[in-house]
């Protein structure tokens, strides 16, 4: 039945495109708003995911990195005071104002961090000579991506919040959610923002564990020191999830675009079950002169199911081109987009089960009409 199929298809080219060609954008589609939901949203974690911290310590029930609030120089004290914790650093978060001349005020996030070289945050992202760099006094790091917005370029001048700033270097991949990131020390960070945080309190504590298996047990007994002291610890992975979770589905930003991607995806998948269906149903007098030959419904269901899998390999081919080139582009552009392999596998699965349904439907009339009408 699978060569009569492909036979019937490769005579028959012009009807069956159109159904390969919507099978395929459904597939790439479906893969990409995957792709950006989870590309755009694990944004609010970069800093933890990152870092080689094992343990975050925040305020008591903060929801994402970008809330954090001051908690007590104590907090690092009962840190250090667990054996199992081998190096503890502050965090700091602030905002400001960057000052543009085409953009007028650009809102940014001010992180300052511990620019000695072996520091924990960020230590997948910032080699030892930026770290050094940001040592210096007034020195900032931005994203590669924001030069442009910011109107500044390595090297150059600026004001934040009121108070000059340079740009000494630039990172990848540390685009914000709402704004722009802009990464000093400590010292430059409370310069530029004195809400941030006293010289002993921060907006977190990062921790890194001797052992990173012992990691819940000490989340576990810091937790009830924490009750009384206000403060909160996470292992790494927890408070990551946390932050993309909180802007996936608590923030309204969130919301809408998870929304917005759903019902795109409904509407490709429609589009695409709809197409097939008519193609299918354009080749019923095919079927129903195989019927009256003597074909049984089953060997007719054989025939459909073929079809439809050679369109929906040839649509999964193109989506696989299509989807290779966007994901240079992207990277290209700076455009924060994951590709996973349970993605691709999902994405395939879901466009060849409505491939598969969709020839099925259609086929149905054959099944139920007479042969002899349906040639007619």
């Amino acid at each position: 039945m699978t060569g009569v199929a492909l036979k019937t298809l490769l005579f028959d080219w012009r009807r069956f495109a159109p159904a390969a060609v919507a099978v395929g954008f459904s597939g790439l589609l479906v893969l990409l708003q995957a792709g950006l939901i989870l590309g755009v949203f694990s944004l609010a974690s970069v800093y933890v995911t990152k870092s080689s911290a094992d343990l975050w310590v925040g305020f008591p029930g903060v929801q994402s990195i970008d809330l954090g609030r001051p908690i007590g120089g104590a907090t690092e004290l009962f840190l250090r005071a667990d054996p199992r914790i081998a190096q503890v650093e502050p965090f700091y978060w602030g905002s400001g104002e960057w000052r543009t001349s085409r953009h007028g005020m650009v809102n940014v996030y001010i992180v300052g961090l511990d620019p000695t070289p072996g520091a924990m945050v960020l230590s997948d992202v910032l080699p030892t000579d930026l770290r050094v760099a940001l040592a210096e006094p007034d020195a900032v790091l931005v994203d590669r991506a924001d030069l442009g917005k910011l109107e500044t370029n390595v090297g150059g001048l600026a004001e934040i919040n009121s108070r000059r700033v340079r740009i000494v270097g630039v990172t990848e991949g540390l685009r914000a959610l709402g704004g722009v990131n802009v990464i000093a020390s400590a010292a430059t960070a409370r310069r530029l923002d004195p809400t941030i945080g006293s010289a002993e309190g921060a907006a977190y504590f990062t921790a890194r564990l001797n052992d990173p298996a012992q990691a819940r047990a000490a989340v576990a007994d810091l937790r009830e020191v924490g009750r009384q002291r206000g403060f909160e610890p996470m292992t790494s992975k927890t408070f990551a999830d946390r932050s993309v979770r909180y802007w996936l589905a608590e923030s309204g930003a969130g919301v809408a675009f998870v929304f917005g991607s759903a019902v795109a995806i409904l509407v490709a998948v429609i589009v695409t079950s709809q197409t097939l269906a008519a193609a299918v149903a354009a080749s019923l007098k095919d079927y129903a002169a195989l019927r009256a030959l003597g074909f049984t419904i089953g060997a007719l269901r054989a025939i459909v199911l073929a079809q439809t899998a050679w369109i929906a390999a040839a649509g999964v081919l193109l989506a696989g081109v299509l989807a290779a080139i966007l994901a240079v582009v992207a990277r290209l552009g700076a455009t924060p987009l994951i590709m996973t392999a349970p993605m691709v596998v999902g994405a395939i699965g879901l466009v060849a089960l409505v491939a598969f349904g969709s020839g099925l439907w259609a086929l149905r009339r054959v099944a139920r009409a007479d042969p002899a009408a349906l040639l007619l």
